[in-house]
């Protein structure tokens, strides 16, 4: 296969670690001028230099995307620098896990505002230099829990679901632009984030696993750069599950 995305400008949120970092490293080495922001200024420069010495052009900001005025200021300065977005990856998110009777509103609120509003906020800032060249790819970061639901995550599990719908109407709309838009789901993927889970919950997870590990986020990396290739020119509109058969057990 062809992923040479030389020549392309690809914008990933969410990318100081974990997934969106592997995504950013992987754009990279593909050959794209890779954009990489995060809340933190501080991490956003430390992968900044790690991604550096790859080779290739990379630039950090930091930025919040359920800000829309962080994203314009960001937007300026990619478009002064880059030029326009050719690729999305809105891979940015967070959890505030907790009962629904016991969650509060401010918990309801973050998530959503960053996990589902921050894909709104990023994608409306490149989807006009997307329709102008005829070409993009937009690709959402959802979660099996946006499929499937889980006890203590309403808000997280509302907010990936939301990416879902979100994903396919865009699919809908941007179609006769040659615009394509898709998400992922990924299951227990080796995280910052699982690393938090208690080893008795992790290995109740491992059990329901049909390939019995977690998956890496290098694995979920080479998804996205499948997706966000000309080789997946023809696919829009889906939700992929990358889970190790979670779904399936």
């Amino acid at each position: 296969m062809n992923l040479n995305l030389a020549g392309k400008v690809a914008w990933v949120t969410g990318a100081s670690r974990g997934i969106g970092r592997s995504a950013a490293e992987t754009l990279l080495k593909a050959g794209a001028r890779v954009v990489i922001t995060s809340r933190n200024q501080e991490n956003v420069d430390a992968a900044q230099r790690e991604l550096a010495v790859l080779g290739g052009s990379v630039g950090g900001f930091a930025c919040d995307v359920s800000d829309s005025a962080s994203v314009q200021r960001v937007m300026k300065y990619v478009l002064d620098k880059y030029g326009p977005v050719d690729i999305l990856v809105n891979n940015a998110g967070v959890t505030k896990d907790n009962l629904l009777a016991l969650m509060g509103e401010e918990d309801w609120d973050e998530v959503i505002r960053t996990n589902l509003k921050g894909a709104f906020n990023c994608t409306k800032a490149v989807i006009r230099g997307m329709i102008k060249k005829r070409w993009g790819r937009i690709l959402n970061v959802s979660s099996v829990i946006g499929l499937k639901g889980n006890a203590g995550q309403a808000n997280y599990a509302a907010s990936k679901a939301g990416l879902i719908g979100f994903t396919k109407s865009l699919a809908l709309e941007l179609a006769p632009r040659n615009i394509t838009a898709n998400a992922i789901a990924p299951g227990f993927i080796e995280t910052a984030m699982t690393a938090k889970i208690p080893e008795a919950e992790r290995a109740k997870a491992l059990e329901r696993i049909p390939l019995g590990r977690f998956g890496s986020p290098q694995e979920v990396a080479s998804l996205i750069a499948f997706l966000v290739s000309d080789e997946a020119g023809y696919i829009t509109g889906q939700v992929i599950s990358i889970d190790g058969g979670l779904l399936t057990a």
